[in-house]
């Protein structure tokens, strides 16, 4: 084996754990997955790696990937940085021809935090209630790992955690048993071991070595990082594998959302150092936790047909999004997604809504969604005509529509089998909504 050049590194921590990276390396085929988060932990791991793949030149035959979690509801500076950063990344990588390659994963429609909470009606997350995390957060870093463990056999994880950033982590970390190479096996994820190679790092030599080794060898620098840190109270986010991790809420890089803690002194970090664009995010994630506790917002029968406080009602929902919409339109900054805002109508149409609400509140704050004109498809020229029928039959104007786009999209031919049976119970499932939503509207009909 070719001699460890060390001289391109100050004789500190960092030297003997770029030795200890190389060695492990080295010592088998297995790929590496490097968990990227956009903090200061994490893109000291990071950046060493990428130091250990230039040093290594021709012998770093093995791929490297760097998943990083994007949730869709990240703080828009955060998430514009990391974005910034993973584009260096990967044009570098691929410039030097480095085995290294970039994977930013982010939750489906079905997984994300509008398409719950405003989709389905799900309440705020809390403490004792963190629905974001599983869906947010694990499944899709989850999905990632997996196609690549599919593909190799086996990986090894490298996540920035310390044993220095709180007792609960060191006793965590401790208590983990490890092979005769320091890597321990994940408790979630088969046949994925775990390396963490600056768990001895104090936060003062992560510091140091940021500090003294700016700008990374991707190109660019750490200074925005630097600011955001300099901005911002509070903790660090690592990309979440699994529940055991703490909620991110309050983080320099976690949710602008997150209703988890008490106060987001994060994002009221950034608004005292002059970020006075965000306190539109800051008032709607202030409001988002206090109507949770409304029982006007809240209906009165949860999901399983219980008694008891249970998910937003159709009114909220609407007005939950409206008020995105105008905060996304104060920030100037995408909030929620074309397919957020798809996958919402879908729900909603669903369990509530004959009148496409979704998508007209879509439109009246300047929002164009391709698939919104493909579901809102043009009802045939006799439109009059069947609103009439509707009106002197005392219907809901709009059930004739769907019953139409029903039959039309879902049913064109009944020469299938179970095609007859099929339409007969989803024009049942239209009418009992239909029925519902009247008794919504004035339940004082009900006798």
């Amino acid at each position: 084996m070719e001699a460890i050049r060390t001289d391109v590194l100050q004789p500190s921590l960092g030297t003997s754990t770029l030795e200890l990276l190389i060695k492990q390396f080295l010592a088998d085929d297995r790929p590496w997955v490097v968990a990227y988060s956009g903090g200061k932990d994490s893109t000291l791991v990071l950046q060493l790696v990428y130091e250990m793949l230039l040093q290594l030149e021709s012998r770093a035959r093995k791929s490297v990937f760097v998943i990083s979690s994007d949730t869709r509801v990240e703080a828009p500076n955060i998430s514009k940085y990391i974005e910034h950063t993973l584009k260096l990344i990967e044009s570098d990588s691929l410039t030097r021809g480095l085995t290294l390659s970039v994977r930013l994963v982010k939750p489906t429609a079905k997984e994300s935090f509008w398409g719950n909470l405003i989709g389905k009606g799900y309440p705020s997350p809390t403490r004792w209630f963190r629905w974001c995390t599983s869906n947010m957060k694990i499944k899709p870093s989850r999905r990632a790992i997996d196609e690549i463990t599919r593909q190799y056999g086996s990986v090894i994880l490298l996540l920035g955690t310390r044993l220095d950033e709180s007792d609960s982590r060191r006793t965590r970390m401790q208590a983990r048993e490890g092979n005769d190479r320091q890597l321990n096996p994940h408790h979630e994820i088969p046949n994925a071991l775990v390396m963490t190679p600056i768990a001895d790092w104090s936060t003062d030599e992560v510091w140091e070595y940021l500090f003294t080794h700016n700008s990374p060898p991707w190109g660019g620098n750490h200074n925005y990082m630097l600011e955001l840190y300099r901005q911002a109270s509070g903790g660090e986010c690592p990309v979440v594998l699994d529940l055991n991790t703490p909620s991110c809420g309050g983080s320099r890089f976690g949710c602008w959302t997150c209703t988890v803690v008490k106060q987001d002194k994060s994002m009221q970090g950034f608004i005292e150092s002059g970020e006075t664009w965000m306190k539109p995010l800051s008032e709607f994630r202030d409001w988002l936790k206090q109507i949770r506790e409304d029982t006007r917002y809240r209906s009165s029968v949860r999901r399983d047909n219980t008694t008891g406080p249970g998910p937003f009602t159709p009114e909220a929902r609407k007005i939950i999004l409206e008020r995105l919409l105008e905060k996304e339109r104060d920030v100037n900054f995408e909030l929620i997604s074309d397919e957020d805002l798809v996958y919402i109508q879908e729900q909603w149409t669903k369990d509530f809504d004959f009148s496409q609400t979704a998508y007209q509140l879509t439109i009246r704050y300047g929002r164009e969604i391709n698939m919104m004109k493909k579901s809102t498809a043009d009802i045939p020229a006799d439109e009059d005509l069947l609103e009439r029928l509707a009106v002197e039959s005392d219907v809901h104007p709009d059930l004739p529509k769907e019953l139409l786009r029903l039959v039309r999209d879902q049913f064109p031919s009944l020469d299938k089998h179970g095609a007859k049976s099929g339409l007969q119970t989803a024009v049942r499932d239209l009418i009992d909504k239909a029925v519902k939503q009247a008794y919504k509207a004035d339940p004082a009909d009900d006798l």
